[in-house]
């Protein structure tokens, strides 16, 4: 026992070294040349993807990198992992290896320029990469749709469980609010013949005042978190969790008993609003003023009233008021995420906002690292992704990923990436001039 617990850490320590060897010719990469890989990649899957899938005897491309294929037919499964090198891994590894040194020139001048032309270039080149990736099938519309509305949710629930240190359940209700708002402000407006009767105004006009849907969606949740908020904060300890869980089962009955939304049944024939660039404009809205907030002077002070809420009211910390202004600014972009959804999916319902809603978010903030923008990117893709993977296991992914979940409470009990500051200048400066630190924000 003894010679097994001596040698475990060499071990482990040998698989790291043979790790960061394996990493140190792509060190210098920079997120410019990943994002020229990528596209590289994606453009190949486009161009050849379907005659090699064809030949390695799938019927058509791999929809999420295979995982699907493999479960429905593990026969399959030399045949994706080929597909993956030649179509993914290759193509990345090859054109970011080679590409370093211009890249990092191309970096070295973007830096100087305003940060916002930096901001913009990448995310054109990121928005490229996620378009041609999703033509091949609506299916990988769908899912990236979804994924991205997992991710404002999950920010926006992060700000109050990571942030504040606070436990709240109430997400599903903010976000039942603003679908609810949002779909009937679009119904009423932009179509005619539905259960609100002829359109108000043009439809054509729709997509450009699709905005103001999903705005006033959000404030009608920020208003509903105010009837949360006030008895909640005047309290301490767990009385945030039991009223907000109380507020999301009333939402949900409130809506089910609502004939003029269409109570239990919900409504229906949503106009095609929350397109692709839609759906990633929001989200790079969100997550740029998110990271804003928590990093802002109200960051840091929910940061101090979580650590310790005596110390930070001893320091003129306001802690009734920044909490209360923090969790209506969450409630407010659970309400958005909740007006995309039901532009998305088209068709809403009072059960589409109970308790196995707050369970997926709840999972998504805690899997992906409290207190981190990044984690809760990193949660909510990578346990949509993981989700639409297991579909073909039915009844067994929903014994698959709690399992995951417990794992990960074990091993990492804060998530993956916790406490880590999304710091979008160090995100974007070419490798080979990056101060320590870059490499990190970058991976």
């Amino acid at each position: 026992m003894t010679t097994i617990s001596a040698s475990w850490p060499t071990t482990r320590q040998r698989i790291r070294a043979a790790l960061s060897k394996l990493w140190q010719p792509y060190r210098p990469v920079p997120l410019l040349g990943w994002l020229l890989a990528a596209l590289v990649a994606v453009g190949m899957e486009q161009l050849v993807g379907l005659p090699l899938a064809r030949t390695l005897g799938m019927s058509k491309i791999p929809a999420l990198f295979g995982a699907l294929v493999v479960l429905d037919q593990p026969a399959l499964i030399p045949s994706v992992l080929l597909f993956l090198i030649l179509i993914y891994i290759l193509p990345v590894g090859i054109v970011a290896r080679f590409t370093a040194p211009f890249t990092n020139k191309i970096a070295a001048r973007l830096v100087s320029y305003p940060l916002v032309i930096t901001a913009v270039i990448h995310l054109l080149l990121l928005y490229a990469v996620l378009h041609i990736w999703c033509d091949i099938s609506d299916y990988r519309v769908l899912v990236a749709r979804m994924a991205m509305i997992a991710i404002i949710l999950t920010l926006s629930l992060n700000v109050v469980n990571g942030y504040m240190g606070e436990f709240s359940c109430s997400h599903p209700g903010f976000m039942a609010l603003g679908a609810y708002v949002a779909s009937v402000f679009t119904l009423v407006f932009f179509v005619s013949e539905n259960q609100f009767g002829e359109a108000l105004v043009p439809p054509a006009l729709g997509p450009f005042l699709f905005p103001l849907a999903l705005i006033l969606g959000g404030l009608v949740a920020a208003v509903g978190a105010l009837l949360v908020a006030i008895p909640s904060f005047r309290t301490r300890g767990d009385y945030l969790a039991i009223i907000s869980l109380a507020f999301m089962f009333i939402v949900k009955s409130l809506f089910e008993n609502l004939e003029i939304v269409g109570g239990a049944r919900g409504i229906s024939n949503q106009p095609n609003y929350a397109s692709l660039p839609v759906v990633f404009a929001w989200t790079v809205l969100a997550i740029w003023i998110i990271n804003n907030f928590v990093r802002s002077t109200m960051g840091k002070a929910l940061n101090a009233v979580r650590d310790d809420e005596l110390a930070a009211t001893a320091m003129t910390v306001d802690t009734r008021k920044t909490k209360m202004t923090a969790f209506l600014f969450a409630a407010f972009w659970a309400g958005v995420a909740g007006g995309l959804f039901a532009h998305v999916l088209r068709y809403i319902n009072p059960d589409s906002f109970g308790i196995r809603k707050l369970a997926e978010v709840l999972a998504m903030v805690y899997f992906g690292g409290l207190n981190s923008v990044t984690g809760s990117i990193v949660g909510a893709v990578g346990l949509t992704m993981i989700s639409e993977a297991l579909r073909p296991l039915e009844i067994y992914k929903w014994i698959i990923i709690p399992i995951m979940l417990i794992l990960i409470m074990i091993f990492r009990p804060t998530g993956l990436i916790a406490f880590t500051e999304f710091n979008v200048e160090r995100l974007f400066l070419p490798k080979d001039k990056a101060p320590e630190g870059a490499e990190d924000a970058t991976a």
